[in-house]
Protein backbone atom coordinates (compact mmCIF):
# COMPACT_ATOMS: atom_id res chain seq x y z
CA UNK A 1 0.00 0.00 0.00
CA UNK A 2 1.72 3.78 -0.92
CA UNK A 3 2.53 5.47 2.05
CA UNK A 4 0.85 8.40 3.78
CA UNK A 5 3.27 10.97 2.85
CA UNK A 6 3.03 11.15 -1.21
CA UNK A 7 5.32 13.54 -3.60
CA UNK A 8 3.86 14.51 -6.23
CA UNK A 9 5.43 15.49 -9.90
CA UNK A 10 3.37 17.45 -12.16
CA UNK A 11 4.89 16.07 -15.83
CA UNK A 12 3.06 19.28 -17.07
CA UNK A 13 5.25 21.82 -15.12
CA UNK A 14 8.26 20.10 -16.27
CA UNK A 15 6.88 20.94 -19.60
CA UNK A 16 6.04 24.51 -18.81
CA UNK A 17 9.51 25.25 -17.30
CA UNK A 18 11.46 23.00 -20.17
CA UNK A 19 9.38 25.62 -22.92
CA UNK A 20 10.59 28.66 -20.71
CA UNK A 21 14.11 27.91 -20.47
CA UNK A 22 14.14 27.26 -24.56
CA UNK A 23 12.59 30.47 -25.18
CA UNK A 24 15.12 32.21 -23.15
CA UNK A 25 17.48 30.39 -24.73
CA UNK A 26 16.41 31.43 -28.28
CA UNK A 27 19.04 29.37 -30.80
CA UNK A 28 21.37 28.07 -28.03
CA UNK A 29 20.67 24.37 -27.02
CA UNK A 30 19.39 23.03 -23.73
CA UNK A 31 21.57 20.39 -21.89
CA UNK A 32 18.85 19.53 -19.20
CA UNK A 33 20.50 18.94 -15.74
CA UNK A 34 18.86 16.07 -14.47
CA UNK A 35 21.54 14.90 -11.28
CA UNK A 36 20.43 14.30 -8.23
CA UNK A 37 17.84 12.25 -9.16
CA UNK A 38 16.11 15.32 -10.77
CA UNK A 39 16.51 17.14 -8.16
CA UNK A 40 14.72 15.01 -6.01
CA UNK A 41 12.06 15.29 -8.96
CA UNK A 42 12.57 11.54 -10.57
CA UNK A 43 15.82 11.30 -13.01
CA UNK A 44 14.56 8.74 -15.52
CA UNK A 45 11.14 10.54 -15.45
CA UNK A 46 12.76 13.95 -16.30
CA UNK A 47 14.84 12.74 -18.63
CA UNK A 48 12.55 11.16 -20.39
CA UNK A 49 10.20 14.53 -20.56
CA UNK A 50 13.03 16.72 -21.41
CA UNK A 51 14.28 14.86 -24.26
CA UNK A 52 11.10 14.45 -25.62
CA UNK A 53 10.80 17.95 -25.45
CA UNK A 54 14.15 18.84 -27.09
CA UNK A 55 17.15 18.77 -24.84
CA UNK A 56 20.36 17.95 -27.11
CA UNK A 57 21.77 16.67 -24.13
CA UNK A 58 21.10 15.99 -19.73
CA UNK A 59 23.60 16.55 -17.15
CA UNK A 60 24.69 13.90 -14.63
CA UNK A 61 27.23 14.45 -11.45
CA UNK A 62 28.84 10.53 -11.66
CA UNK A 63 29.14 7.92 -13.78
CA UNK A 64 26.53 5.91 -12.46
CA UNK A 65 23.72 8.39 -12.91
CA UNK A 66 24.87 7.74 -16.41
CA UNK A 67 24.79 4.17 -16.78
CA UNK A 68 21.00 4.26 -14.98
CA UNK A 69 19.96 6.79 -17.95
CA UNK A 70 21.19 4.33 -20.44
CA UNK A 71 20.03 0.91 -19.33
CA UNK A 72 16.50 2.61 -19.22
CA UNK A 73 17.33 3.49 -22.80
CA UNK A 74 18.12 7.25 -23.01
CA UNK A 75 20.67 7.63 -26.24
CA UNK A 76 21.16 11.17 -25.75
CA UNK A 77 24.55 12.56 -25.15
CA UNK A 78 25.30 12.24 -21.23
CA UNK A 79 27.88 14.53 -19.67
CA UNK A 80 29.37 13.03 -16.18
CA UNK A 81 29.85 16.81 -14.96
CA UNK A 82 31.77 16.49 -11.43
CA UNK A 83 35.17 14.67 -12.95
CA UNK A 84 36.25 11.30 -13.74
CA UNK A 85 38.68 8.93 -12.15
CA UNK A 86 40.74 6.05 -13.47
CA UNK A 87 38.19 3.55 -11.70
CA UNK A 88 34.90 4.48 -13.49
CA UNK A 89 36.61 5.14 -16.84
CA UNK A 90 35.57 1.87 -18.14
CA UNK A 91 31.75 2.20 -17.50
CA UNK A 92 31.89 5.86 -18.43
CA UNK A 93 33.13 4.22 -21.97
CA UNK A 94 31.38 1.11 -22.34
CA UNK A 95 27.96 3.70 -21.64
CA UNK A 96 29.35 5.71 -24.04
CA UNK A 97 29.00 8.44 -21.57
CA UNK A 98 31.21 11.73 -22.36
CA UNK A 99 33.82 13.04 -19.83
CA UNK A 100 34.14 16.32 -18.64
CA UNK A 101 37.84 16.48 -17.90
CA UNK A 102 39.10 18.57 -15.16
CA UNK A 103 42.89 18.71 -15.60
CA UNK A 104 45.52 16.95 -17.58
CA UNK A 105 45.88 13.58 -15.03
CA UNK A 106 43.52 11.57 -16.25
CA UNK A 107 44.13 11.98 -19.82
CA UNK A 108 46.63 9.30 -20.25
CA UNK A 109 44.56 6.09 -18.95
CA UNK A 110 41.64 7.49 -20.68
CA UNK A 111 43.43 7.48 -24.18
CA UNK A 112 45.17 3.87 -23.44
CA UNK A 113 41.46 2.49 -22.33
CA UNK A 114 40.03 4.34 -25.59
CA UNK A 115 42.83 2.89 -27.96
CA UNK A 116 41.42 -0.84 -26.41
CA UNK A 117 38.17 -0.61 -27.46
CA UNK A 118 39.18 0.99 -30.66
CA UNK A 119 36.80 4.35 -30.09
CA UNK A 120 37.45 7.77 -30.20
CA UNK A 121 35.99 9.71 -27.02
CA UNK A 122 34.65 13.04 -27.51
CA UNK A 123 35.14 14.74 -24.11
CA UNK A 124 34.48 18.08 -22.68
CA UNK A 125 36.87 20.66 -20.91
CA UNK A 126 36.77 22.01 -18.20
CA UNK A 127 38.18 26.04 -17.41
CA UNK A 128 37.84 27.34 -13.70
CA UNK A 129 36.27 30.93 -15.09
CA UNK A 130 36.17 31.56 -11.29
CA UNK A 131 34.15 28.94 -9.94
CA UNK A 132 37.50 27.76 -7.91
CA UNK A 133 36.28 24.87 -7.54
CA UNK A 134 37.35 22.40 -10.48
CA UNK A 135 38.70 22.73 -14.14
CA UNK A 136 41.94 23.93 -15.42
CA UNK A 137 42.83 27.83 -14.59
CA UNK A 138 42.84 30.10 -17.70
CA UNK A 139 46.71 30.24 -18.43
CA UNK A 140 46.75 26.45 -18.42
CA UNK A 141 43.87 26.18 -20.69
CA UNK A 142 46.05 25.79 -24.24
CA UNK A 143 48.23 23.08 -22.58
CA UNK A 144 45.64 21.72 -21.82
CA UNK A 145 44.11 21.32 -24.88
CA UNK A 146 47.21 20.54 -26.70
CA UNK A 147 47.66 18.11 -24.10
CA UNK A 148 44.58 16.13 -25.66
CA UNK A 149 44.91 16.64 -28.97
CA UNK A 150 48.47 14.83 -28.26
CA UNK A 151 47.13 11.21 -27.12
CA UNK A 152 45.44 9.02 -29.53
CA UNK A 153 41.52 7.91 -29.42
CA UNK A 154 40.71 11.33 -27.57
CA UNK A 155 38.53 14.51 -29.51
CA UNK A 156 37.90 18.11 -27.58
CA UNK A 157 33.96 18.16 -28.13
CA UNK A 158 33.52 21.07 -25.81
CA UNK A 159 34.78 23.44 -23.08
CA UNK A 160 32.78 23.99 -19.99
CA UNK A 161 32.44 26.79 -16.95
CA UNK A 162 30.53 27.38 -14.31
CA UNK A 163 28.98 30.41 -12.83
CA UNK A 164 29.72 31.38 -8.78
CA UNK A 165 27.55 34.09 -8.62
CA UNK A 166 25.19 34.15 -11.83
CA UNK A 167 21.84 34.31 -9.27
CA UNK A 168 23.38 37.44 -8.05
CA UNK A 169 22.20 40.27 -10.39
CA UNK A 170 23.96 42.73 -8.36
CA UNK A 171 27.00 41.16 -8.83
CA UNK A 172 29.60 42.11 -11.72
CA UNK A 173 31.67 38.83 -11.39
CA UNK A 174 29.33 37.19 -13.90
CA UNK A 175 30.41 39.26 -16.46
CA UNK A 176 33.81 38.58 -15.44
CA UNK A 177 33.71 34.95 -15.51
CA UNK A 178 32.50 35.24 -19.06
CA UNK A 179 34.64 37.75 -20.13
CA UNK A 180 37.28 35.14 -19.17
CA UNK A 181 35.54 31.98 -20.52
CA UNK A 182 35.38 34.16 -23.77
CA UNK A 183 38.99 35.06 -23.62
CA UNK A 184 40.73 31.50 -22.91
CA UNK A 185 38.61 29.94 -25.50
CA UNK A 186 39.40 32.27 -28.09
CA UNK A 187 41.50 30.42 -29.63
CA UNK A 188 39.49 27.38 -30.22
CA UNK A 189 39.11 27.73 -33.59
CA UNK A 190 42.18 27.83 -34.91
CA UNK A 191 43.22 24.31 -32.53
CA UNK A 192 40.55 22.34 -32.67
CA UNK A 193 38.88 21.06 -36.22
CA UNK A 194 35.15 20.90 -36.31
CA UNK A 195 32.28 22.80 -34.00
CA UNK A 196 33.46 23.04 -30.75
CA UNK A 197 29.99 23.35 -28.15
CA UNK A 198 30.78 26.18 -25.35
CA UNK A 199 28.62 26.13 -22.59
CA UNK A 200 28.84 28.03 -18.95
CA UNK A 201 24.96 29.61 -18.26
CA UNK A 202 23.07 27.73 -15.53
CA UNK A 203 19.92 28.82 -14.51
CA UNK A 204 21.35 31.74 -13.40
CA UNK A 205 23.33 32.55 -16.11
CA UNK A 206 20.40 31.85 -18.57
CA UNK A 207 18.38 33.73 -16.65
CA UNK A 208 20.35 36.93 -15.71
CA UNK A 209 23.89 37.51 -17.71
CA UNK A 210 23.60 38.61 -21.03
CA UNK A 211 25.72 37.15 -23.44
CA UNK A 212 26.32 33.72 -21.38
CA UNK A 213 24.30 31.31 -23.44
CA UNK A 214 26.96 30.82 -25.89
CA UNK A 215 26.25 27.42 -27.88
CA UNK A 216 24.62 25.58 -25.29
CA UNK A 217 22.79 26.48 -21.93
CA UNK A 218 22.77 24.24 -18.30
CA UNK A 219 19.42 24.73 -16.87
CA UNK A 220 18.85 22.85 -13.73
CA UNK A 221 16.44 24.48 -10.99
CA UNK A 222 14.85 26.65 -13.24
CA UNK A 223 13.26 23.34 -15.10
CA UNK A 224 12.00 22.38 -11.85
CA UNK A 225 10.01 25.29 -11.12
CA UNK A 226 12.29 27.65 -9.20
CA UNK A 227 14.27 30.61 -9.67
CA UNK A 228 17.80 30.56 -8.61
CA UNK A 229 17.28 33.74 -6.80
CA UNK A 230 14.60 32.07 -4.91
CA UNK A 231 11.66 34.79 -3.97
CA UNK A 232 12.91 37.72 -5.72
CA UNK A 233 13.31 35.95 -8.56
CA UNK A 234 9.81 34.90 -8.69
CA UNK A 235 8.83 38.26 -7.32
CA UNK A 236 10.50 40.01 -10.55
CA UNK A 237 10.20 37.60 -13.17
CA UNK A 238 7.77 38.76 -15.93
CA UNK A 239 4.62 36.33 -16.56
CA UNK A 240 4.26 33.22 -17.46
CA UNK A 241 6.09 32.80 -14.32
CA UNK A 242 7.88 28.99 -13.54
CA UNK A 243 5.86 26.31 -12.04
CA UNK A 244 6.87 24.61 -9.19
CA UNK A 245 6.74 20.90 -10.25
CA UNK A 246 6.63 18.95 -6.85
CA UNK A 247 3.70 18.91 -4.24
CA UNK A 248 4.55 17.25 -0.95
CA UNK A 249 1.23 16.17 1.32
CA UNK A 250 0.27 13.55 3.94
CA UNK A 251 -2.64 12.93 6.21
CA UNK A 252 -4.08 13.84 9.35
CA UNK A 253 -3.52 10.96 11.55
CA UNK A 254 -4.78 12.39 14.47
CA UNK A 255 -6.77 15.44 16.56
CA UNK A 256 -6.02 16.27 19.83
CA UNK A 257 -7.69 18.43 22.30
CA UNK A 258 -5.23 19.80 25.17
CA UNK A 259 -5.71 22.65 27.87
CA UNK A 260 -3.22 25.27 28.00
CA UNK A 261 -0.20 24.72 29.61
CA UNK A 262 0.21 21.49 27.82
CA UNK A 263 3.99 20.91 26.93
CA UNK A 264 4.41 19.45 23.06
CA UNK A 265 6.58 16.66 21.76
CA UNK A 266 9.84 16.38 22.88
CA UNK A 267 11.59 18.37 25.44
CA UNK A 268 8.76 20.84 25.64
CA UNK A 269 9.84 23.04 22.89
CA UNK A 270 6.66 24.58 22.66
CA UNK A 271 4.13 24.94 25.13
CA UNK A 272 0.17 25.78 24.71
CA UNK A 273 -0.74 29.39 26.18
CA UNK A 274 -4.48 28.44 25.18
CA UNK A 275 -6.71 25.52 25.15
CA UNK A 276 -5.60 24.18 21.94
CA UNK A 277 -6.73 21.96 18.71
CA UNK A 278 -3.55 19.76 17.73
CA UNK A 279 -2.94 17.90 14.71
CA UNK A 280 -0.56 15.04 14.36
CA UNK A 281 0.81 14.34 10.96
CA UNK A 282 2.81 11.07 10.37
CA UNK A 283 6.02 12.84 8.64
CA UNK A 284 9.20 14.18 10.16
CA UNK A 285 13.05 14.11 9.54
CA UNK A 286 12.71 10.42 8.13
CA UNK A 287 11.24 12.21 5.15
CA UNK A 288 13.37 14.95 4.81
CA UNK A 289 11.14 17.20 7.16
CA UNK A 290 13.90 18.06 9.36
CA UNK A 291 14.15 19.67 13.15
CA UNK A 292 15.52 22.63 12.38
CA UNK A 293 11.50 23.11 11.36
CA UNK A 294 10.51 22.89 14.47
CA UNK A 295 8.05 26.20 15.70
CA UNK A 296 9.15 27.70 12.44
CA UNK A 297 7.13 25.84 9.64
CA UNK A 298 3.80 26.41 8.42
CA UNK A 299 1.20 23.73 6.46
CA UNK A 300 -1.47 24.05 4.64
CA UNK A 301 -4.96 22.24 5.84
CA UNK A 302 -8.49 23.38 4.21
CA UNK A 303 -6.96 25.75 2.14
CA UNK A 304 -5.25 27.75 5.50
CA UNK A 305 -1.94 28.30 6.83
CA UNK A 306 -1.15 26.42 10.30
CA UNK A 307 1.61 26.84 12.63
CA UNK A 308 3.86 23.70 13.29
CA UNK A 309 4.15 23.44 16.78
CA UNK A 310 6.96 21.61 19.09
CA UNK A 311 9.95 19.72 18.15
CA UNK A 312 9.56 17.03 14.90
CA UNK A 313 10.67 14.06 15.78
CA UNK A 314 11.93 11.34 13.05
CA UNK A 315 7.66 10.30 12.29
CA UNK A 316 5.67 12.82 13.40
CA UNK A 317 5.19 16.29 13.65
CA UNK A 318 2.86 18.58 15.26
CA UNK A 319 0.32 21.43 14.02
CA UNK A 320 -2.17 23.89 15.91
CA UNK A 321 -5.59 24.09 13.65
CA UNK A 322 -7.29 25.47 16.90
CA UNK A 323 -9.81 27.65 15.00
CA UNK A 324 -9.88 25.91 11.67
CA UNK A 325 -13.14 24.25 11.59
CA UNK A 326 -13.65 20.34 11.55
CA UNK A 327 -10.44 19.46 11.37
CA UNK A 328 -10.74 15.57 10.90
CA UNK A 329 -8.38 12.30 11.12
CA UNK A 330 -7.41 11.70 6.96
CA UNK A 331 -8.11 15.63 6.10
CA UNK A 332 -4.81 16.23 4.01
CA UNK A 333 -2.17 18.54 4.70
CA UNK A 334 0.06 19.77 2.51
CA UNK A 335 3.97 20.56 3.17
CA UNK A 336 4.93 21.61 -0.15
CA UNK A 337 2.89 23.42 -2.74
CA UNK A 338 -0.81 24.21 -3.25
CA UNK A 339 -4.00 24.21 -1.57
CA UNK A 340 -7.14 25.82 -2.71
CA UNK A 341 -5.79 29.65 -2.93
CA UNK A 342 -2.95 29.18 -0.39
CA UNK A 343 0.49 27.76 -1.61
CA UNK A 344 3.96 27.11 0.79
CA UNK A 345 6.94 26.85 -1.62
CA UNK A 346 10.23 25.13 -1.32
CA UNK A 347 11.45 28.91 -1.28
CA UNK A 348 9.55 29.45 1.98
CA UNK A 349 10.87 26.15 3.56
CA UNK A 350 13.85 26.92 2.87
CA UNK A 351 13.94 29.75 4.12
CA UNK A 352 12.95 28.45 7.51
CA UNK A 353 15.55 25.75 7.20
CA UNK A 354 17.81 28.57 6.29
CA UNK A 355 19.05 27.13 3.36
CA UNK A 356 18.14 26.81 -0.65
CA UNK A 357 15.21 25.75 -2.72
CA UNK A 358 17.37 23.03 -4.13
CA UNK A 359 18.43 21.45 -1.20
CA UNK A 360 14.23 21.03 0.34
CA UNK A 361 13.32 19.02 -3.18
CA UNK A 362 16.34 17.05 -3.09
CA UNK A 363 15.53 16.26 0.73
CA UNK A 364 11.84 15.57 -0.02
CA UNK A 365 11.94 13.97 -3.46
CA UNK A 366 14.86 11.43 -2.48
CA UNK A 367 13.11 10.37 0.75
CA UNK A 368 9.52 9.95 -0.08
CA UNK A 369 7.65 7.97 -2.52
CA UNK A 370 6.84 9.77 -5.58
CA UNK A 371 4.34 9.73 -8.62
CA UNK A 372 4.15 11.22 -11.93
CA UNK A 373 0.59 12.96 -12.10
CA UNK A 374 -1.22 15.25 -15.67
Amino acid sequence: MPSLNRVEISRSALIHNFDQCQQLAGNAAIMAMVKADGYGHGMLDCARIFTERGAVALGVAEAVEGVQLRVAGITLPILVLAGVIPQTLPEILDAHLTPVVVDASILAELSRQATVRQVEVGLHLKLDAGMGRQGVLPADFLALVRAVQALPHLRIDGVIAHFPLADDRRSTHSAQALATFNQATAQLGRLVPGKCCLHLANSGGLFYVAGARLDMVRPGIALYGYYPDGQAGRAAAAEPLLQPAMRFSTRVIQVRQVPAGSGLGYNHLFTTTRPSTIAVLPVGYDDGYLRCLSNKAEVLINGKRVPVVGRISMNLTLVDVTGLAAVQVGDEAVLLGRQGAEEITADDIAGWMDTISYEVLCLFGKLNERVLVD
